[in-house]
């Protein structure tokens, strides 16, 4: 795969050739989610409950038996859970850092179980995925902080049994956001730009809010644009400049950072965080490739179908060319 490819087909928003699969999986999502409450309307526990238990459209926890949790400590002493996960096959050859979506408010390292499972598998890295504090109990910056001291402690050998030959970060929608976030703290305050290879999946990179997220609407497709905008509102302080570089990487200064796969779906709202994100770091030097699968819906890869596996198999790829490029 090249280092540098950032093209765009009109075939890729083509509404007369979405595959059946995703149309389906569209009008399901669409349909369940309009029967159930405003989750704005619950305490956010309940939603969290409803979430993990499979009350709604996120897949109910599959948990896999030979993944394992331990902790490290912030830097403010609070304990950070890390869920592990090694190579069925071989010896391990690096390792990918995972980051979670969930608008920052939910979502956990364990309820991605299966997909990085298989990422482990398929690529021969260790997983390492980051159980970071959530808002609105802990509004920024403690989940970045987290985040940042899981990075450093996988990049200076502070996380025992795992690989450091080849260190890749990435993560779904707020977990993207907070992998950029993580590469740009890394290497502004630290000096440190420790991994090889992002992979960047449906991001919100922007939180004054991209046009694509202004313009969607009501109808919830697992978000619209009022489910971002209150994401945002209980994540960031009001008094906080949203264009501000330290929390939309879209402003940031983006030279010196790894190859990156940029994946979404053109029924995603937040379409044009990835374009616009792709874009500029293609601008700043830095090695892209951007996947746009017509008609997927946000973070559609969550949910069985042959479209989601040929996704997450080029994920997968993409990283094993990574590795090899990095040697």
């Amino acid at each position: 795969m090249s280092s540098a490819r950032l093209t765009l087909s009109p075939s890729a928003f083509d509404p007369d050739t979405v595959d059946p699969s995703l149309r389906e999986m569209n009008d399901w999502i669409a349909r369940t989610q309009a029967a159930l409450p405003d989750p704005w309307t619950l305490p956010v526990d309940l939603v969290r409950q409803a979430r993990r238990s499979g009350r709604g459209i996120m897949p109910a926890l599959a948990l896999d038996p030979a993944a394992t949790t331990r902790t490290i400590g912030a830097r403010d002493g609070h304990p950070i859970p890390l869920r592990l996960f090694h190579p069925a096959k071989g010896r391990s050859a690096g390792t990918y850092l995972h980051l979670h979506g969930g608008g920052w408010m939910y979502g956990s390292a364990d309820e991605n179980d299966p997909r990085l499972r298989r990422l482990a598998d398929n690529t021969g890295l260790d997983v390492v995925s980051v159980d970071y504090r959530l808002a609105p109990e802990h509004p920024f910056p403690l989940g970045p902080n987290d985040c940042e001291d899981a990075a450093l402690a996988l990049a200076t050998g502070g996380i025992a049994g795992v690989s450091r030959g080849f260190l890749a970060i990435g993560g779904e929608s707020a977990g993207a956001h907070l992998a950029v976030l993580t590469l740009l703290r890394l290497r502004d305050d630290h000096g440190l730009t420790p991994f090889s290879a992002a992979n960047l999946v449906a991001g919100c990179f922007d939180l004054s809010l991209t046009p694509s997220v202004r313009n969607f609407g009501p109808e919830r497709l697992v978000l619209n644009s009022n489910d971002v905008l209150q994401f945002v509102r209980r994540f960031l302080p009001e008094s906080f400049d949203r264009t501000n570089p330290e929390v939309s990487p879209l402003y940031a200064d983006l030279t010196g950072l790894p190859p990156a796969l940029f994946t979404c779906g053109t029924r995603d709202l937040l379409l044009d965080d990835t374009l616009f994100m792709s874009a500029r770091w293609f601008a700043a030097g830095n090695g892209t490739n951007l996947s746009l699968y017509n008609g997927g819906a946000h973070v559609f890869q969550m949910w069985p179908g042959d479209v989601g596996d040929t996704s997450l198999g080029e994920m997968e790829g993409c990283l094993r060319s990574f590795m090899h490029r990095a040697g």
